[in-house]
């Protein structure tokens, strides 16, 4: 499921974006328009006659028919449009005037019920092909898909076919030439008459309303068709010419009749029943369903957008803000440094291969520290090692496997002072990292701090992500959530826990997988200040293959999902609760949960833009979204003092690891929605890191089978 749902949400996804581009022109679509040609193929009866052409018989010669006299169909091209055609229906049911709608099966398709409320109100309804091709372009295979697909938005709209059609870009009989004549006898064939104008008010045009009516008005008394449109741009002028015109010709003794009342003829409309009206009403809900959702799709993705841009800014703007108050000569946390010993816990679990490097760069540190490793019933002799090195105030604390909390929770048992430190058994700290990790204690509101976690094992392309995700995603969070008092989450490879406040929340809880934000909300919950420490650096070890890092972030994200329901109370405290509440919670929700969602629509629209759309705008909008992210990235790689070179694989991070991120967090979402439990997951450690303080020769040491994943 965790590959099949998302890969079908995504199929759905296209199948609605093709759907909707069919349906808008956009696919499909063809704009050429032939220039006149000669008329040597052509009848003379067919130049010379009248606008209505009837090519249905295989044995008799096509005829045209005129219009009798005093009576004007008024003709309706392009629509039906959701803002012109009401007004134009509008019009001609006030003066009891009647007319052909000669419709296009995009339009017919999105807006059904103009089509319905056409054929209801006594109107007849013509095709005018689905994509508006010139046909003499198209093969009959293509006319005959246009034809067809024009009913089937018939059928589906109003429940009839229609055996009326007007060429697009047709104009009088006498506008007949060798290219488009073939076409209106194939048309003709297929059971068709070719209906198209001898009166062209020329209304698109928009020559204004006194020339429209000119223009539309037929000499001496004799009857006419007359070209109109409800539809292809501002039509108000249409609308005022008709206020006036079907009066004013009414009162001459005109009549506006459907054509086939002009002309005596039974209705050319016939009802639609059986496979072929559900067939057409499938295809206008499925269209009305695809307008709908990606609508609301494009829409959030817009909103989701301009929050996400915002949310850059104010990273950049705090993050700012947050180096310029920590870096300043005279900056200090409290009125004297830290100085007492800490405790520092490592919980470990089959930490075999780095145990040992992690244990001597705690014993490099420059600051008093004990060491308490706790194993979590490891079957590798984890605890062994650690005891054969014999190292001065490291102790070890067995017990069964119970899972890291349980571990953490037993070291802080264990632990002889007032101030915890907490760190992976994966990841080493730079001499100085304990130390600059404390600081903070100095003022009393501080309950915890949170690290600079750096992966240290960024040789690999997989690992450059991470590194780039720890840089910017992680650190430049940090900074901005430090000056907005509201930190979500303590790394787990490096934090630092006033003991008292542990006691006061009850320790470690078990209640998420992602116990380090589970403590950080409860201890803002209690009244904690928690801080930013950008000079506590810990190297730890990021996972290699695809499959170790979907497990990884699986069980943060559906941790982070447990943690924000199970604190879901805080948006209605008081206090330093509430603010973290209403301003944390949604933060972490909004960006974190909700809005990666839609991360796979910025690819999907990419694709659909280059492929149907304006290319050139959705490569622009690409690359700026690129250039802001590209932005905070350097400036968070400036404020780590990173080299900028890891930032080259950044373009393909966003569109390849994103889509892992979303896999990711969709499975997250149907684990929580069906109540399913995730399992604690355990990557397979390699020991090695490229970091300050890790243990000399650990590289040489791993041997390359070690670094390829398990399972």
């Amino acid at each position: 499921m965790r590959y099949l749902l998302p890969f079908l949400l995504l199929v759905a996804l296209l199948a609605m974006l093709v759907l909707r581009g069919y349906v808008n022109s956009e696919i499909a679509a063809d704009h050429r328009v032939r220039n006149p040609v000669g008329t040597d193929q052509v009848p003379e009866h067919i130049l010379d006659g009248g606008p209505v052409i009837d090519a249905r018989s295989k044995t008799e010669p096509a005829t045209s028919v005129r219009i009798p006299d005093h009576h004007i169909v008024l003709t309706f091209d392009d629509g039906p449009d959701p803002e012109w055609t009401p007004r134009v229906l509008d019009k001609l049911k006030e003066y009891h005037a009647h007319g052909v709608f000669f419709v296009t099966g995009t339009m017919a398709s999105r807006y059904p019920e103009l089509v319905k409320r056409m054929v209801d109100e006594g109107h007849e309804v013509g095709l005018h092909t689905f994509n508006h091709p010139d046909l003499s372009y198209q093969t009959t295979s293509r006319i005959d898909w246009e034809l067809s697909e024009n009913q089937l938005a018939l059928a589906g709209a109003a429940g009839v076919h229609s055996s009326l059609f007007r060429p697009p870009y047709s104009s009088f009989a006498d506008a007949m030439d060798d290219k488009s004549w073939p076409v209106a006898e194939y048309i003709g064939s297929r059971g068709y008459l070719t209906v198209v104008n001898d009166t062209d008010s020329e209304d698109w045009k928009r020559p204004g309303v006194r020339t429209i009516i000119k223009n539309a008005t037929p000499k001496h008394g004799k009857g006419a068709i007359v070209l109109m449109h409800d539809s292809g741009g501002n039509r108000s002028q249409t609308l005022a010419a008709l206020d006036r015109f079907l009066p004013s010709m009414q009162e001459k003794g005109y009549e506006f009749t459907n054509l086939t009342t002009a002309l005596g003829a039974p209705s050319a409309l016939t009802p639609v029943s059986g496979p072929a009206l559900w067939k057409g009403k499938t295809f206008v809900t499925a269209v009305g369903f695809s307008e709908d959702v990606t609508g609301v799709l494009v829409a959030g993705l817009s909103v989701v957008g301009v929050l996400v841009i915002g949310r850059f800014g104010l990273m950049l703007l705090l993050s700012f803000v947050h180096a310029r108050r920590v870096r300043r000569r005279n900056f200090r946390w409290g009125d004297q440094p830290v100085t007492q010993p800490v405790s520092v816990l490592v919980p470990a679990y089959n930490e075999r291969k780095c145990i040992e490097a992690t244990v001597r760069s705690l014993m490099a540190s420059d600051h008093p520290i004990e060491v308490i490793v706790i194993d979590d019933g490891s079957t590798d002799g984890t605890a062994d090692i650690v005891e054969d090195m014999r190292l001065p105030n490291v102790r070890v604390v067995r017990q069964q496997n119970a899972g890291k909390p349980a571990a953490l929770n037993n070291g802080i048992a264990h632990a002889r002072y007032g101030i915890v430190v907490m760190m992976d058994g994966d990841t080493v700290f730079e001499p100085s990292t304990v130390r600059e990790l404390v600081q903070p204690f100095a003022d009393p509101k501080v309950g915890a701090v949170a690290g600079n976690a750096k992966v240290g094992n960024r040789d690999s392309l997989i690992g450059a992500w991470q590194h780039i995700e720890y840089v910017m995603g992680f650190n430049l969070d940090r900074r901005m959530y430090d000056v907005l008092r509201c930190m979500p989450t303590i790394p787990g490879a490096v934090g630092a826990f006033r003991r008292d406040a542990l006691d006061r929340v009850g320790g470690m809880s078990e209640d998420t997988l992602a116990e380090d934000t589970d403590i950080t909300m409860a201890l803002h919950r209690d009244g904690w200040d928690v801080v930013y420490s950008e000079n506590a650096r810990a190297w730890t070890e990021a996972p290699e293959s695809v499959q170790q890092l979907w497990s990884q972030r699986y069980r943060w994200s559906y941790g982070t999902m447990q943690a924000i329901w199970k604190h879901r109370g805080a948006v209605f405290d008081r206090g330093h609760s509430g603010r973290f509440g209403r301003v944390g919670l949604p933060f972490v929700s909004l960006f974190m949960v909700v809005a990666p969602l839609l991360a796979p629509l910025i690819d999907v629209f990419l694709v659909y833009g280059l492929i149907f759309g304006p290319t050139g705008k959705t490569v622009a909008a690409w690359f700026g979204v690129l250039l802001v992210q590209l932005i905070c990235a350097a400036y968070a790689f400036r404020l780590d003092k990173e080299r900028m070179t890891h930032l080259i694989s950044l373009p393909l991070q966003q569109i390849l690891y994103r889509q892992l991120m979303y896999v990711v967090l969709l499975q997250s979402w149907i684990t929580a929605l069906t109540g399913g439990r995730l399992r604690w997951q355990k990557l397979r450690r390699t020991g090695v890191l490229d970091a300050p303080g890790a243990a000399p020769g650990a590289r040489a040491a791993v041997g390359a089978d070690h670094r390829r994943p398990v399972g």
